[in-house]
């Protein structure tokens, strides 16, 4: 079995804005993203930490790095899953976030899994 069959962690990812805490006259966008993260690999893994790379419309980048996510560390055994809800603050109406969660695995190897990019929107901002 190959180490990418072992170590294999997939993430979802859906925002939505906010409209109720924005106010777009003081350039204050807030959007909630919704992150389900499952063990497809043959592991148990911990969640150690996260490394976020979040881009607003101006190309201004921010990162952020902490230890796991919403308070926790959870542990996914083969075939589970870990759903939470977090949220971000832009200066612009648009913007992207991706980055990685470092885990680790049962047998103390430690990898990284990718948060493929996902979009935070204003409604009818884009085409």
């Amino acid at each position: 079995m190959s180490k990418s069959e072992t170590y294999r962690i997939e993430v979802e990812a859906v925002a939505e804005y906010i409209e109720a805490q924005s106010n777009p006259d003081d350039d204050h966008y807030v959007f909630a993203y919704n992150i389900t993260i499952r063990n497809t690999g043959t592991i148990a893994a911990r969640l150690i930490s996260r490394h976020w790379i979040i881009t607003d419309g101006t190309g201004h980048v921010q990162e952020v790095h902490g230890q796991g996510v919403v308070g926790e560390q959870p542990l996914l055994a083969p075939g589970e899953s870990f759903r939470y809800t977090s949220g971000s603050v832009l200066e612009t109406a648009v913007g992207t976030m991706h980055g990685s969660y470092q885990m680790e695995a049962a047998d103390g190897h430690r990898f990284n899994a990718e948060i493929p990019t996902f979009m935070l929107a204003m409604p009818r901002v884009l085409h």
